[in-house]
């Protein structure tokens, strides 16, 4: 089954590499990818997606508040829409404690802190949602 990631990140080079890292190594993955998170807001409301990852410090609206704003829509939208799908946190501050603090709210699956491998990646993506790579889940 494919799955549907949608990337928010300012740095168009982790974009580029992401979506080519996934497009390699997980063929099943179909990845939007875009540096607006005001852009993202928009794609996650107009599409389906399995899981979504957000950088935390984008300029105008950073990750966290992309995702409680997407939320909210899809928590108060008549008729309802599917359940919100989970959140990767990207952050070149891992150990902040705002970063920490957003690993208990709900939906949230983890943080992968910059630098990160592509070990580390996919393991992420592997614990959000299984079988991602292709491996039985």
């Amino acid at each position: 089954m494919p799955y549907h990631l949608l990337i928010a990140d300012d740095d168009v080079g982790v974009l580029r590499f992401l979506r080519d890292t996934l497009a390699s190594l997980a063929p099943d993955c179909h990845v939007d990818t875009t540096p607006s998170p005001e852009h993202a807001f928009e794609l996650a409301l107009k599409r389906h997606y399995d899981l979504f990852i957000f950088d935390l410090a984008m300029p105008g609206m950073d990750g966290a508040l992309l995702y409680r704003l997407v939320r909210i829509v899809f928590d108060t939208s008549d008729p309802p829409i599917p359940p919100v799908p989970p959140l990767l946190l990207l952050t070149g501050q891992g150990g902040a404690p705002a970063a920490q603090q957003l690993l208990t709210e709900p939906g949230v699956r983890g943080l992968l802190a910059k630098p990160f491998t592509i070990e580390r990646l996919l393991r992420q993506l592997e614990r959000s949602l299984p079988g991602i790579g292709g491996s039985p889940s």
